[in-house]
Order: C-alpha cells, then sequence, then structure tokens
C-alpha cells in the first residue's frame, strides 16, 4: 500500500494525443505551448465558451498561495473561483482543512474509463482519500485532472485495501446490486468509511465482496440491470452527502469567500 502523488508520468495515454510532459496546468496556452496543452484542464474542453479568467489586471494579490505565472498568464483550471491563481498546494492545503471523512475505493483490474469520473466526484463532494485497488495505472481521462487536488492511495488487492482500513477503524461498504445487499436508500451510512466500489460490468469482485462489512444496493425500476459504475459511485457517495455533511441554506454559497489578498 503506498500512499502516492500525482505524478505526470503516470497519467494514461488517450489513442491519437502525446504523452504528457510535465508542465503547468491551467496556464492559458500560445504559440510554442509545450504538450500539457494536450491534457484537458476544464470539464467540456473546446466545446462552449472558454471558462476561467484570464491574466490578473492588477495591482496583484499578496501571498503565498498565489501563483505569479497564473496570474500573469490567467487561470483556465477545472476549480471553482475562490481558487483562482492559487497554486496547486495551497489548494490542497485549504482542502485538507474541511475533508469529509468517507473514503472512496474503487477496484482497477482493467483501465476501466470510470474510475477517472468516480474521481471527479469524490472530489466534487471532498472525499477524504482515494483508493486504487488493483492496478496502480489507472484511466485518469475522465478525472479532469481533479486527482491533483486529491490525495490517492494505491492497493494491490482488496485485502490490503482491507488491513488499512481496519487499522483505521473504518468499515469497507461495498456498492452493487447483487443478492443479499441492503437497500442504500434505507441504510445509515457511517460518518466514517470507505465506500468501495467495483469495475463496469463485472462490478465488485468476489474478493471484494468478502472483504465488506456490508454490501448497498441502488435501488432501479427500468429494464436495464445495472446503472453505470460512474453514476452508482454519484449517487452513493450523495447519500453520504445527504446524511453527514453541513449543506448551506437557501442562497447561501457552498464555500466561504475568498481570504482576503
Amino acid at each position: 500500500m503506498s500512499r502516492e502523488t500525482t505524478t505526470e508520468a503516470d497519467r494514461a495515454t488517450v489513442p491519437g494525443r502525446e504523452a504528457v510532459t510535465p508542465g503547468r496546468e491551467g496556464v492559458a496556452a500560445g504559440p510554442g505551448t509545450p504538450a500539457e496543452a494536450l491534457e484537458p484542464v476544464q470539464y467540456d474542453e473546446g466545446f462552449g465558451p472558454e471558462i476561467g479568467v484570464g491574466p490578473h489586471p492588477g495591482p496583484w494579490p499578496r501571498g503565498e498561495r498565489y501563483d505569479p505565472e497564473l496570474l500573469a498568464a490567467g487561470d483556465r483550471r477545472n476549480v471553482v473561483d475562490r481558487y483562482r491563481y492559487w497554486t496547486r498546494e495551497a489548494v490542497v492545503a485549504d482542502l485538507d482543512t474541511r475533508r469529509h471523512d468517507f473514503h472512496v475505493a474503487v477496484e482497477n483490474w482493467s483501465h476501466d474509463f470510470n474510475i477517472g469520473s468516480v474521481v471527479r466526484t469524490a472530489n466534487a463532494f471532498l472525499a477524504k482519500e482515494i483508493h486504487i485497488v488493483g492496478r496502480r495505472r489507472w484511466n485518469r481521462r475522465g478525472a479532469m485532472v481533479t486527482d491533483r487536488y486529491q490525495h490517492v492511495r494505491h492497493h494491490s488487492d482488496a485485502a490490503e485495501l482491507t488491513m488499512w482500513a481496519v487499522a483505521e477503524g473504518l468499515p469497507i461498504i461495498g456498492i452493487d446490486n447483487l443478492p443479499g445487499s441492503v437497500p442504500l436508500e434505507r441504510t445509515e451510512l457511517p460518518r466514517r468509511c470507505v465506500l468501495l466500489f467495483g469495475q463496469e460490468g463485472p462490478g465488485l469482485t468476489e474478493e471484494a465482496r468478502e472483504h465488506a462489512a456490508m454490501v448497498c444496493s441502488i435501488a432501479q425500476f427500468g429494464s436495464t440491470r445495472s446503472i453505470n459504475a460512474g453514476a452508482a459511485a454519484a449517487i452513493a457517495m450523495h447519500a453520504w452527502i445527504q446524511r453527514h455533511a453541513d449543506i448551506p441554506g437557501a442562497g447561501a454559497p457552498s464555500l466561504p469567500g475568498p481570504p482576503a489578498p
């Protein structure tokens, strides 16, 4: 088991695109921009109006959290406005002060494209950590670089994940529509837990089921046997949010405003 920092060398190569080399994500591209421009920094990049902000008009705000390159070139990263022009390290440090108590684990045996979507959702709901179970390399395309703002651990198999979870006092809650599973809609998810997801198609492996304290199913009413793995993960995480998160009232921002420069 290892806690890892996402590096460009680990990123999955997308067919038809060059491998991404280390660079500054979110900096506005220009002539001669290196290969990092090939990696999307926003959702739906290339579709619709450009989002983010251009170069800061000045005077520049002061403080170590601000990135001079972003202030000078603009910030087009996939971050909320509070974090415009902040360094990645500053964003992570701020998120660390208010992360939620649930962890997200996902099995990775066949380079499932849904893993990136699960990671992006885990970032949106501010999971404590993300755990990749199985292969170390995973398909990051759908994450839209949100993994850069998360803490990611790798476990070689479900047994190793379980050893870590037991040491941390965290029950593992599997999510899959299996015989004997309990309805998620009627289940009180623990505040501190690991939500474990399988892959598109096979779902949770037999080993993962054996190590789960319980397995929750998601109610379905149509003809399909299952819903998309990324969608199932989002439903389960939001069930935790509904029960345990501090939800702002109507009209209130979901995040506090940016601190004074």
